[in-house]
Protein backbone atom coordinates (compact mmCIF):
# COMPACT_ATOMS: atom_id res chain seq x y z
CA UNK A 1 0.00 0.00 0.00
CA UNK A 2 0.94 3.78 -0.80
CA UNK A 3 1.74 5.88 2.16
CA UNK A 4 1.54 9.39 0.82
CA UNK A 5 1.53 12.67 3.31
CA UNK A 6 -0.19 15.54 3.04
CA UNK A 7 2.38 18.19 1.55
CA UNK A 8 0.06 21.22 1.65
CA UNK A 9 -0.50 23.16 -1.32
CA UNK A 10 -2.14 21.00 -4.51
CA UNK A 11 -2.33 17.81 -2.39
CA UNK A 12 -5.71 18.06 -2.32
CA UNK A 13 -6.09 17.79 -6.18
CA UNK A 14 -3.68 15.21 -6.30
CA UNK A 15 -5.33 12.70 -4.53
CA UNK A 16 -8.78 13.92 -6.10
CA UNK A 17 -7.17 12.95 -9.54
CA UNK A 18 -5.78 9.91 -8.29
CA UNK A 19 -9.54 9.01 -6.44
CA UNK A 20 -10.82 9.29 -9.65
CA UNK A 21 -8.53 7.13 -11.80
CA UNK A 22 -8.90 4.62 -9.53
CA UNK A 23 -13.50 4.34 -9.53
CA UNK A 24 -12.80 4.97 -13.35
CA UNK A 25 -10.22 1.56 -13.37
CA UNK A 26 -13.19 -0.12 -11.14
CA UNK A 27 -15.52 0.90 -13.01
CA UNK A 28 -14.03 -0.31 -16.58
CA UNK A 29 -12.48 -3.05 -15.17
CA UNK A 30 -15.33 -4.08 -12.65
CA UNK A 31 -17.35 -7.51 -13.23
CA UNK A 32 -20.27 -5.28 -14.96
CA UNK A 33 -17.51 -3.82 -17.43
CA UNK A 34 -16.53 -7.29 -18.33
CA UNK A 35 -19.93 -9.09 -18.36
CA UNK A 36 -20.63 -6.68 -20.91
CA UNK A 37 -17.42 -6.95 -23.12
CA UNK A 38 -17.74 -10.17 -23.30
CA UNK A 39 -21.44 -10.65 -24.65
CA UNK A 40 -20.20 -8.05 -26.87
CA UNK A 41 -18.06 -10.24 -28.60
CA UNK A 42 -20.58 -12.86 -28.81
CA UNK A 43 -22.69 -11.01 -30.73
CA UNK A 44 -23.44 -10.99 -34.10
CA UNK A 45 -22.54 -7.57 -36.07
CA UNK A 46 -26.68 -7.15 -36.24
CA UNK A 47 -27.27 -7.91 -32.61
CA UNK A 48 -24.29 -6.01 -31.35
CA UNK A 49 -25.66 -3.04 -33.31
CA UNK A 50 -29.41 -3.78 -32.14
CA UNK A 51 -27.80 -3.82 -28.44
CA UNK A 52 -26.05 -0.39 -28.73
CA UNK A 53 -28.98 1.23 -30.20
CA UNK A 54 -31.95 -0.48 -27.93
CA UNK A 55 -30.09 -2.25 -24.83
CA UNK A 56 -31.38 -5.95 -26.26
CA UNK A 57 -30.88 -8.36 -28.87
CA UNK A 58 -32.77 -10.89 -30.52
CA UNK A 59 -32.06 -14.50 -30.67
CA UNK A 60 -33.53 -17.13 -33.01
CA UNK A 61 -34.17 -20.17 -31.30
CA UNK A 62 -32.26 -23.62 -32.28
CA UNK A 63 -35.59 -25.88 -32.42
CA UNK A 64 -38.81 -23.81 -33.66
CA UNK A 65 -37.13 -20.81 -35.00
CA UNK A 66 -39.21 -18.46 -32.81
CA UNK A 67 -37.35 -15.65 -32.30
CA UNK A 68 -36.37 -14.15 -28.81
CA UNK A 69 -35.53 -10.49 -27.55
CA UNK A 70 -33.22 -10.32 -24.65
CA UNK A 71 -32.94 -7.45 -22.85
CA UNK A 72 -30.55 -6.12 -20.55
CA UNK A 73 -31.32 -7.71 -17.33
CA UNK A 74 -31.09 -10.64 -15.16
CA UNK A 75 -34.95 -11.52 -14.25
CA UNK A 76 -38.02 -11.59 -16.40
CA UNK A 77 -35.91 -10.32 -19.62
CA UNK A 78 -37.01 -12.65 -22.53
CA UNK A 79 -39.55 -11.85 -24.37
CA UNK A 80 -40.73 -14.16 -27.29
CA UNK A 81 -41.74 -11.93 -30.26
CA UNK A 82 -44.81 -12.59 -32.23
CA UNK A 83 -45.11 -12.07 -36.51
CA UNK A 84 -46.13 -8.57 -36.04
CA UNK A 85 -42.88 -8.12 -33.66
CA UNK A 86 -44.66 -7.79 -30.14
CA UNK A 87 -43.95 -9.30 -27.21
CA UNK A 88 -46.26 -12.61 -26.99
CA UNK A 89 -44.54 -14.78 -24.07
CA UNK A 90 -42.54 -13.63 -21.65
CA UNK A 91 -39.51 -16.32 -20.31
CA UNK A 92 -37.76 -16.14 -17.09
CA UNK A 93 -34.56 -18.34 -16.97
CA UNK A 94 -31.28 -17.71 -15.64
CA UNK A 95 -27.75 -19.32 -14.25
CA UNK A 96 -28.16 -20.77 -10.52
CA UNK A 97 -25.65 -18.44 -9.51
CA UNK A 98 -25.90 -14.62 -9.10
CA UNK A 99 -23.82 -13.64 -11.91
CA UNK A 100 -23.48 -10.40 -13.40
CA UNK A 101 -26.40 -8.61 -16.31
CA UNK A 102 -24.19 -9.48 -19.26
CA UNK A 103 -22.80 -12.94 -18.32
CA UNK A 104 -26.92 -13.84 -17.66
CA UNK A 105 -27.63 -12.57 -20.61
CA UNK A 106 -24.82 -14.29 -22.82
CA UNK A 107 -25.99 -17.57 -21.14
CA UNK A 108 -29.61 -17.14 -22.33
CA UNK A 109 -28.38 -16.66 -25.57
CA UNK A 110 -26.37 -19.34 -26.05
CA UNK A 111 -29.32 -21.49 -24.21
CA UNK A 112 -31.51 -20.10 -26.72
CA UNK A 113 -29.43 -20.67 -29.59
CA UNK A 114 -28.41 -24.26 -28.57
CA UNK A 115 -31.57 -26.39 -26.78
CA UNK A 116 -34.50 -23.99 -26.61
CA UNK A 117 -36.77 -26.99 -25.74
CA UNK A 118 -35.24 -28.01 -22.56
CA UNK A 119 -34.85 -24.29 -21.74
CA UNK A 120 -38.52 -23.59 -22.37
CA UNK A 121 -39.08 -26.72 -20.18
CA UNK A 122 -37.01 -25.30 -17.30
CA UNK A 123 -38.41 -21.73 -17.91
CA UNK A 124 -41.06 -19.86 -15.90
CA UNK A 125 -43.86 -18.08 -18.53
CA UNK A 126 -45.32 -14.80 -17.72
CA UNK A 127 -47.53 -12.10 -19.38
CA UNK A 128 -45.13 -9.62 -20.99
CA UNK A 129 -47.86 -6.87 -20.93
CA UNK A 130 -48.94 -5.01 -17.76
CA UNK A 131 -52.53 -5.53 -16.41
CA UNK A 132 -54.33 -2.24 -16.88
CA UNK A 133 -54.81 -0.88 -13.53
CA UNK A 134 -57.90 1.39 -12.82
CA UNK A 135 -56.90 4.94 -12.72
CA UNK A 136 -57.35 6.72 -9.91
CA UNK A 137 -58.81 10.28 -10.13
CA UNK A 138 -57.30 12.66 -7.65
CA UNK A 139 -58.99 16.03 -6.98
CA UNK A 140 -57.02 19.13 -5.80
CA UNK A 141 -59.02 20.54 -2.91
Amino acid sequence: MFLFRHSGVGSDARFRALRALYRSCIEQNGPEARARRLLRDWLSPQQRAQFDAENYFEVTGSHTGRRYRVHYGTLSNVLEIDASGQPAIGWCFLPERALAAGDVMLAQKIALETDEAAVLALAHRFSPRLPSLPRVVRRAY
